[in-house]
């Protein structure tokens, strides 16, 4: 049952509650038109923000602090099988001026870094804790989730910007049962998917793009990727608490 205690948000409290900042209202609005515009590439985001399976948060420029319970609040959703295929989007208050796309990288990975320092669940002993294994992916309350940013810095891949705000999206792991990139349904529908957003985005598929377990395939380098087809250099900006 959602209480006025609750972080995490659904897409009734953008026009029920009056307690949200302005800049939020409209930045929602913006994610909801683009993602819902029929020729919109992620016909799987489309299908959940239309159906209500998708959730919400936000963060001030200077107050990240409720991150960690509403992402909580969603991990815990999926203690109910109905739930199976929810997302968790959280939108970031907008820089005054508009920064370059490395700007919102950085932030990207400092938002990820703070709930891991926030997390009390310990990382599970089997799962690798440095970016560079090609196993590795973050983890929060012991939960392996794909995350991905978007931002208005992106200007080829238009597939990225949902509006002037930075948008995470997070994706429980397991809510890909059954789409891995190994199984014949997660192969022909991502490839259909990737298809529509190359068309979007007039540009090939990111280098960086590839499925979890590829053991040539680094996942970080697919969480923040370029406004282009050029692959990511460098080590990944996270760091896991037990090797900093």
């Amino acid at each position: 049952m959602k209480t006025l205690d609750n972080k995490m948000l659904v897409k009734e409290d953008f026009s029920n509650r009056d307690d949200l900042p302005g800049w939020l209202i409209k930045e929602y609005e913006t994610f909801r038109q683009t993602v819902t515009n029929k020729t919109f590439p992620c016909y799987f985001g489309m299908a959940a923000e239309l159906g209500g399976e998708l959730r919400y948060a936000y963060i001030e420029r200077d107050d990240w602090s409720n991150l960690p319970q509403a992402l909580t609040e969603f991990l815990e959703l999926f203690k109910n099988p109905k739930h199976k295929r929810y997302g968790f989007f959280v939108f970031v208050e907008p820089f005054e001026e508009e920064g370059s796309l490395e700007d919102y990288r950085k932030e990207f990975w400092d938002i990820l870094q703070y709930l891991h320092e926030q997390d009390p669940v310990e990382w599970p002993e089997d799962a690798p804790k440095d970016p560079d294994h090609y196993l590795w992916d973050f983890r929060f309350g012991g939960e392996p989730i794909f995350v991905f940013g978007n931002a208005p810095a992106y200007k080829q891949r238009k597939t990225r910007d949902l509006g002037n705000a930075m948008v995470l999206g997070f994706q429980p792991r397991k809510i890909f049962k059954g789409l891995e990139g190994t199984e014949p349904g997660g192969i022909n529908s991502r490839e259909k998917v990737r298809e529509r957003v190359e068309k979007w985005d007039n540009l090939p598929k990111h280098p960086d793009i590839s499925h979890f377990g590829d053991p040539t395939h680094n996942e970080w380098k697919q969480f923040f990727i370029g406004d282009d087809a050029v692959p990511i250099e460098g080590k990944c900006p996270f760091r896991h608490k037990d090797m900093k």
